[in-house]
Formats: structure tokens, sequence, C-alpha cells
């Protein structure tokens, strides 16, 4: 191991942009929209939309501050510098702890995943096989980890392209339905577009912001980004359009070949459609794509959390032994600590049943949205600190500046009543704010310490 706690910039625009597509596009898409889907019908077509205009406010607004300042910390250096120690602090911890459960719950998919294979192979041992094989993808250089992850998303968004081209076949001329187009009236013929009402369409985007989930990861890039001034913009501009599309498409083409409410919660929908109309081929095909979705959303993971303990860090606000650095310039010590961590999955796994994710969704959902309104509250620190003639030179601007990021947290506050209003997902409410008053209580404790430990 190397003295300097230095990570090394490695990471193209290539590596960022699939990077973002990877940690966006995993469970939330392949396992996750089956439960909006069952909330809303097909207008949760309709709520992916919002969800993603509000996706792109807040990577926009991401994007502002870290053209501004390529830092591995982050949204949580930004929330320290625009709105205080205290805020970096709890935002800091508060997205490890969202990435964390995020990453069981792709862990836990993985498994079931696996388990439409094998299905005498419990899951908790394919939970602890994917751990110690990513973890160790992660020790190797940040260029290595970039590469493998652009090779896993673009193989995921290639088939995600050609699953969509294969299902307006099936829909247009009926190709694997034997010759008879399903068309697109399941879109509105089993209780209509808005088959739960509007109730029910807003009440999807609970799960629907869920799928959104990790997209910040681009701002975590911007330490090892190779010109992130030209690099972070570049995949900003194209992943949020990219990741709609996507998501609109293929559940467009899902609940166009099969009546919304008959797609199970079961498994991924993708699948069990595919599965229902006897394409036997396409759903094994489509069960390694999600496969590998878990794989990429899982990687980009861990890859975040280490990164964002390794600024904290740096910054005061994370024990100084998570600076170290290997000799291949990767935060080896956080890495460790992830992996460690996710063997609560394994635990879980092996403890409770499947029906675990919704709790474990909702809870990631809560840490997601504080995060984001963390961002959104920095961005607005940030144009007041520059002052008029600083705001006019910024090098990447959110369209619509300060007044885009009240309207996005607007619109998460909603979410987070929404995450109270189910008696299945309150609970996770409630452990959210216990996970901020902790942090409260910890904060002052671990700024008390290193008080006594710097006069000392």
């Amino acid at each position: 191991m190397q003295k300097t706690n230095t990570l090394r910039r490695g990471l193209s625009t290539r590596h960022i942009r699939f990077m973002a597509l990877g940690s966006a596009i995993g469970t939330g898409l392949f396992y996750g929209s089956a439960d909006a889907i069952r909330m809303a019908g097909p207008s949760v077509l309709l709520a992916y939309i919002i969800g993603g205009a509000v996706a792109y406010i807040i990577m926009r607004a991401l994007g502002e501050m870290s053209v501004n300042n390529p830092n591995a910390g982050s949204f949580s250096r930004y929330a320290r510098d625009y709105l205080g120690p205290m805020a970096g602090y709890i935002t800091g911890w508060t997205y490890c702890f969202e990435i964390l459960i995020v990453a069981i719950a792709d862990v836990t998919a993985f498994g079931v995943y696996m388990g439409v294979w094998f299905p005498e192979v419990p899951h908790w041992i394919w939970v602890l096989s994917v751990v110690l094989i990513i973890g160790a993808i992660n020790m190797m250089s940040v260029k290595v980890f970039g590469e493998l992850e652009f090779w896993f998303s673009f193989f995921k968004v290639a088939t995600i392209v050609l699953m969509i081209l294969a299902g307006l076949g099936i829909i247009i001329w009926g190709i694997g339905n034997g010759g008879h187009p399903t068309g697109i009236s399941n879109l509105w013929s089993h209780g209509g577009f808005f088959a739960h009402g509007l109730t029910g369409m807003l009440l999807s985007l609970q799960m629907v912001m869920f799928a959104y989930g990790g997209i910040e990861i681009i701002g975590i890039t911007a330490g090892e980004a190779d010109k992130p001034e030209n690099t972070i913009p570049k995949a900003i501009n194209s992943v949020p359009w990219r990741i709609l599309v996507f998501y609109v498409g293929t559940l467009f083409v899902i609940m166009s070949i099969y009546p919304w409410d008959q797609v199970g919660t079961n498994g991924s929908p993708f699948v069990l459609t595919f599965q229902h109309l006897g394409v036997a081929a396409a759903a094994a095909v489509l069960n390694f794509v999600v496969i590998t979705a878990s794989l990429s959303a899982i990687n980009s993971d861990i890859f975040g959390v280490g990164r964002m303990l390794h600024g904290m860090a740096e910054q005061g606000d994370a024990p100084k032994m998570f600076t170290a650095v290997s000799k291949r310039g990767t935060p080896w010590l956080t890495v460790v600590v992830m992996m460690v961590a996710l063997l609560i999955a394994v635990l879980l796994n092996y403890l409770m049943p499947e029906k675990v994710f919704l709790v474990i969704a909702s809870l990631a959902t809560f840490a997601t949205v504080w995060v984001w309104i963390m961002i959104l509250l920095a961005q607005i620190g940030f144009r007041k600190k520059l002052g008029a003639e600083g705001r006019s030179q910024i090098k990447f601007p959110l369209p619509g500046g300060s007044v885009m990021s009240v309207i996005g947290i607007l619109f998460l506050v909603f979410i987070i009543a929404l995450i109270g209003y189910f008696p299945d997902t309150r609970l996770s409410l409630y452990a959210g704010a216990i996970w901020v008053v902790l942090l409260l209580l910890s904060y002052r404790l671990f700024k008390k310490k290193n008080n006594v430990s710097s006069q000392g």
C-alpha cells in the first residue's frame, strides 16, 4: 500500500456515461417495476416520465457543482461547503447508507434471478459469491473497473434495445405470437390507462423514484474523471434521456404484449412476460440480462460507497483510515468495509423471505430522496455564495437555476409523504427518521473526539 491517499484519474466520458446507466438501470427496472405496474397500471408510463424529468433536474444541479469543483466527496463536500459541516456529514453517511441498502436489494435480486435457473440452490449462496467476486473487481485499478462496468452496462443496454425491437415485432406483426399482432390495446382495455385513477399513478411514484436511484454516482466519478469539465457535462446530458427511453420503452412493450394486471410480482416482469408468451429462449436470455444488470449495479454500488467514504475521510467526516489507497490507486479499505456490510444481505437472504424487497426498496428510497434534497439545497446555497457575477460565469448551469431546484425539492417532499402513506413502507420512514437522529448524535460525538485528538 502506498502512503499517498490520492485517487487516480482514469475514467473517460464513455466509462462515466455507462456507469450512470449501469447504476440506474438495475433492479429498480427489472424487478421493482412489477410493484409500480401493480400500483398504477399502464399510467406507470407517465410516472416514469415525471420521475425522469425530476432526475434530470437533480443531475444538472449536481453537474453544475461537479464541474466547478470535481471532488470524490461530491455532494457530501458540496453540502458541507454550502449548507454547513453537519449537512455534509449527514449527507455523506446517508448516501453510504442508501447505497448499502440498494446494494442489498441488488444482491437479493441477483439471488432471485439465479434461482430461476437453479431453484435447488439456496439464494444466500449466490449472494455470498457475488459479494466476493465484485469486491475483488473493485480492488483493481479504476480503469479496469470502469472498463468492466462499461461492458456490463453496454451488454445490458444493447439487450434492452433488442428487447424493445423484438417487442415491437410482436406488437405490430405478431412475430413469436403465432403471427397474431398483440397491438397496444392492453394499455387501455383492462380498466383504462389510469386503471387505478390518478391516485394510483401518484402512489407508484415511490417505486418509480427508487428505480432512478444511483444517477448521482456521476458526481462521485468527478474525482477520477479525465478532464471533468468536459466528461461530466457530456455524461449528464446523454444519460437521462437514455434512461427515460429504456424505462418507458421497455414497460410500454411489456404492458402492450401482456395485460398489466397479470404481470406478477414473483420475479422480473420482463422474464415473466416472455415466459407467458411461450418464448422460452427469450425468457432465458432476459434472465441472463437481468443477472448482468444486477452485477453492473452491485459493481457501481461498491464503487460509489468506496469513493464517498474516501472523500469524507479527507474532509474529516469519516475515520482517517478510509483515506488509504492501494498501489493501484483504489481506496481498498472502503471496498473491504462495503463487502463486510454486504454480508448483511447474505444473512437476510438466509433468514427472510423474498418479499423483503419492497421494504428494502422503500428504505433505500427514503435515503435516496434525502440525498437528492441535499443536492438541490446545496445547489441553491452554491448559487447564493457565488453572487450575481459568479452565477453568470457558471460553466454548466442548471436551466432555470434555483427555481428548478425548489420545484424538485417540493416533488421529493411529496415522495417522502408517499412512503409514510403505505403501511408496508411506513416502517422505513420511521427507520429513516431514527437514522437521521443517530447521525445528529454521532456527529457531535465524532467532532468532539476529533477536537480532542487534534488538541492532544
